[in-house]
This record gives C-alpha cells, sequence and structure tokens, in this order.
C-alpha cells in the first residue's frame, strides 16, 4: 500500500465528483450565466445580469400587470358600500348577546351599542350599485368596477391580517403576492424595479415592509419601497464631487469583488447584490424621468388633484399609471390611516375618515379613467381594499361608549373592488347577513382571491411553488383550501 499512490488517487476523484463540481466550479457557472444574460447599460462599457428576466405565464393571461391600492388599518364597508338599512333600524340600541358570543374584538367590552350607517347611501350608474356619499367621484365609475362585498379573514389584528392578505399567512417569513409575481412572470422593464412600493398617510403598514418582502424567495424578487417626494429611493443620485463615470467604476470594481465572493461561498445572494447595484445605476436615468410629475399637463393634475413635490395618495396614484406605462409588473400602493376606532378625532368615523375618502376619492378615480382612456385598464389589474372590515357595534373602551364614532376590527367582512385585467366590470359578487357583520353567500378567503389574481395574470396557482421549509409552498396556502372565484372574470 503506496500512501502517495493513494493520495494521488483520491485527488483524481475528487476531481470527478458532482459534490466537487458543484462545490468549486461555480464561479464557473456563474461566469457562463452572467454571460449569457449580459447587455450593456446606456452605451456603456460594463454589462450586467438580468436577475428577474420575462418569464411565460402557465396559461394565457388576462391581465400583464397590478396596481394593487392598500387601505392600511381596514376602511368601514358599512360607510362606503355595504348598504344596509336594517341596521340603521338598530341604531342605539344594546347589541344582542347572541351577536357577541364566541366573537374576538380588539377593544369592544362588555355590551356596545349597534351603530346604523353614518352616511347617506344611493345607487349609480346603470349598474346600481350602492355607495355612500363620501366617495363623490368614485360613484362615476362604478360600472367599471366589480365588488366583491363577501371578504372574510382569520385574523382581527393588523399585522397578521396584512400579512395574510399580502403574504398568504399571518406569520412573518413568507413571500408577499407581488414576490410572487415578479418570481412566476420576471420583469418587461429591465431599468426599473419589476416591484415598486409607494407609501403614503404618514406610515407604513402595521406589519411593515414584510408585506412587500421576498421572504423565502430570492431577495431580488421583493419590493423596492420608492417616494414620490426627491430622489425615487434613497441615495440614488450621486454623492457632490462623483460623475456617473466614476459611479461606473466603482460598481465594476464592487462587481469583482462580489463575484469572487460568490467564487468563495457559492451563494446566490451574492447574484443578487451585483443585479440589484446594476439596477439601481440604470435607474439613475430611467427612475427619475418615470417620477417626474411636472411632465404631465396641467389637465392631468387636475384630474388626479397632484402637487408635484408632495408625498400623498394623489401622487401615487399619478406615479402609479406613469409606471404601468412603463411595464413595471407590480405597483403597491400604502395609504395608511383608515383604523376608524373613534378613540381620537384622527381615526373617528365623525373626522379623520372624512379625511381619508376626500385623499382618496378623486386619485383612484382618476386612475382608472386615465388607464382607461390611454389603453392600459384592459390589461392592467386594479385591486382596492384593505385587510379586514368594521363592526356593526359601535366600539366602547372599557365597556365606556367614547365621545368620538367609531368601529372595531371585523373579520368577519369586508368589501374590496377590483377593475380591469379580465374582471367583469359593473357587477357585485356576495353577500353579507342583513347588518353586514359576517359574509354568508360567495363568501371569499384571503387564499381564494390569490388564486384567483394569479389565475388572471396567467398563473396556475397550483403550479407556482417554492420549495421552503420541506413543503412546496405557494401563495395560495398549502393547507388550505382555495379556490377560484369566476364569478369575477368578464
Amino acid at each position: 500500500m503506496n500512501p502517495l499512490n493513494d493520495s494521488v488517487r483520491l485527488g483524481l476523484l475528487q476531481w470527478q465528483t458532482r459534490r466537487h463540481f458543484l462545490q468549486n466550479c461555480s464561479l464557473g457557472l456563474a461566469g457562463m450565466w452572467l454571460g449569457s444574460q449580459a447587455n450593456s447599460v446606456h452605451g456603456e462599457a460594463a454589462q450586467t445580469s438580468d436577475a428577474v428576466p420575462m418569464l411565460a405565464p402557465h396559461f394565457p393571461p388576462k391581465a400583464k400587470r397590478v396596481i394593487f391600492l392598500h387601505m392600511a388599518g381596514g376602511p368601514s364597508q358599512l360607510e362606503l358600500f355595504d348598504y344596509k338599512p336594517d341596521l340603521q333600524q338598530l341604531d342605539g340600541k344594546d347589541t344582542p348577546a347572541s351577536f357577541l358570543e364566541g366573537k374576538r374584538f380588539a377593544f369592544i367590552q362588555g355590551v356596545p351599542k349597534m351603530l346604523g350607517p353614518q352616511f347617506p347611501f344611493a345607487q349609480h350608474g346603470e349598474s346600481g350599485a350602492w355607495v355612500s356619499d363620501r366617495l363623490p367621484h368614485f360613484q362615476s365609475v362604478v360600472d367599471k368596477v366589480c365588488f366583491v362585498k363577501s371578504l372574510h379573514t382569520t385574523q382581527f389584528n393588523h399585522a397578521p391580517a396584512q400579512l395574510l392578505l399580502h403574504t398568504g399567512s399571518q406569520n412573518l417569513g413568507s413571500a408577499s403576492f407581488g414576490a410572487w409575481t415578479m418570481y412566476g412572470l420576471g420583469s418587461e422593464n429591465q431599468n426599473l424595479p419589476g416591484f415598486v412600493v409607494l407609501v403614503s398617510g404618514g406610515k407604513t403598514p402595521s406589519a411593515g415592509k414584510s408585506v412587500w418582502g421576498s421572504g423565502f424567495l430570492p431577495s431580488v424578487h421583493q419590493g423596492v419601497q420608492c417616494r414620490s417626494k426627491g430622489d425615487p429611493v434613497l441615495y440614488l443620485s450621486n454623492p457632490e464631487g462623483v460623475s456617473r463615470i466614476q459611479r461606473r467604476r466603482a460598481l465594476d470594481t464592487l462587481a469583482k469583488l462580489n463575484r469572487e465572493t460568490f467564487e468563495q461561498t457559492g451563494d446566490a445572494e451574492v447574484l443578487t447584490r451585483i443585479s440589484q447595484y446594476e439596477m439601481a445605476f440604470r435607474m439613475q436615468t430611467s427612475a427619475t424621468e418615470a417620477f417626474d410629475l411636472t411632465q404631465e399637463t396641467a389637465d392631468v393634475h387636475a384630474m388626479y388633484g397632484t402637487k408635484p413635490g408632495e408625498e400623498s395618495f394623489a401622487n401615487n396614484c399619478l406615479l402609479a399609471r406613469r409606471l404601468a406605462e412603463r411595464d413595471v409588473r407590480f405597483i403597491q400602493l400604502f395609504h395608511w390611516g383608515w383604523d376608524s376606532h373613534g378613540a381620537g378625532a384622527n381615526e373617528a368615523i365623525n373626522k379623520g375618515f372624512h379625511d381619508r375618502c376626500r385623499e382618496v376619492d378623486q386619485p383612484m378615480t382618476a386612475l382608472l379613467k386615465d388607464l382607461d382612456q390611454r389603453g392600459l385598464l384592459e390589461d392592467t389589474l386594479v385591486v382596492w381594499g384593505g385587510e379586514f372590515g368594521r363592526t356593526p357595534m359601535r366600539e366602547n373602551r372599557g365597556g365606556r361608549e367614547m365621545k368620538l364614532i367609531g368601529r372595531d376590527h371585523n373579520p368577519g367582512a369586508f368589501t374590496m373592488w377590483f377593475a380591469g385585467g379580465g374582471i367583469k366590470p359593473g357587477v357585485s359578487i356576495g353577500h353579507t347577513d342583513d347588518i353586514g357583520y359576517e359574509a354568508v353567500e360567495n363568501k371569499v378567503s384571503p387564499h381564494d382571491l390569490h388564486a384567483t389574481l394569479q389565475h388572471l395574470l396567467g398563473i396556475d396557482h397550483h403550479k407556482l411553488t417554492y420549495m421552503s421549509q420541506g413543503l412546496p409552498q405557494r401563495l395560495s396556502n398549502v393547507t388550505q383550501p382555495s379556490r377560484i372565484v369566476t364569478d369575477m372574470f368578464a
């Protein structure tokens, strides 16, 4: 037995094993992939990888992109879309015990008073949709939208309910709807993020940035938060005294270091890092142009009620249209302030609720009209709603009635509306009981919603999976049943 020969033989075997190849030849594979995906950046010398290429859907889609308008806090369906005249007859009366048995509330204690609709309703359009007087602009576009009044959820607190609505799980760590869309379809615009997030109302959602995160998916698919005021992304502009050529050279050097790191670790997230740096470089030109609202005409600003340079829901709606024109795949708007408990003026139905309605009414109506007249609504899926609804009884604190009017969280029923992208216009789907407390007909869960919206995007929700924690995870949930709500389809 010759130890030297055995050592040489072992070395030769190592070069021939699959494990050795995968561990130590990753740079060669990465180089081949990067080379196949490379393209020039604005005619400059550097090459970059296309980390989120455009992918084929499972079947022909009805929608190419999504604009999701989330009203963070849970707007009251009973003051906007779900007209309940019977509830008015119960206004001010003690809530029957049968309404309270087995229920969990965020704040209500004891026996609260019933609370009738606080604003007058009327029917509008050829569809005869019921809308309150809080949304006078929106009343003009009801024939373009589909109302689903039978949404329900299992969560009665904001963060878990928002996570469930956007990621399919009430727990942290799952991928958002936008991230799944990017994972399944990729991006059509390589100079802008495929998943853009815009926030207004002064706060981010209660669940934080997890509602646009990538969870267990590669981080290249997560949403990119942009701003309607200043640079679209913080630190996007070059520092004073640094030219674009200098920035290009710095990125080339950084990319070289990152590729060496990838050679050593084999960590795919390093490739994501390279791609994101390159995306930021390309965005210096493309994003600045896309987010420049001064390019719009005075008539457009008047239609949306926008004021360039401010952070507002109106500005974000106009930016959503501009991003849709530039083939951004998923555009997520969050507007804070709909948590109408009545504990303070800002969150009271008879105070702050007025302001929230006024902030969104004109711009969301303008967005629908603008998309329609530009031919974009046909393949743009617009979604509007909160994470849950509000109770038909008046909220109290410590069993005492409050001075201002509010409603507690209600997971049993809430309303969302949808438009464009294969949605049947001018219809209302599902019903709640006589007081708007529980969904009772054609009930739609968050998982049903995910399956339905993915179908409109050409995605089979059973097939778009990602292995994590030993399971082929999917947005529409692997442990709970989900269905496609075909009544919503045109």
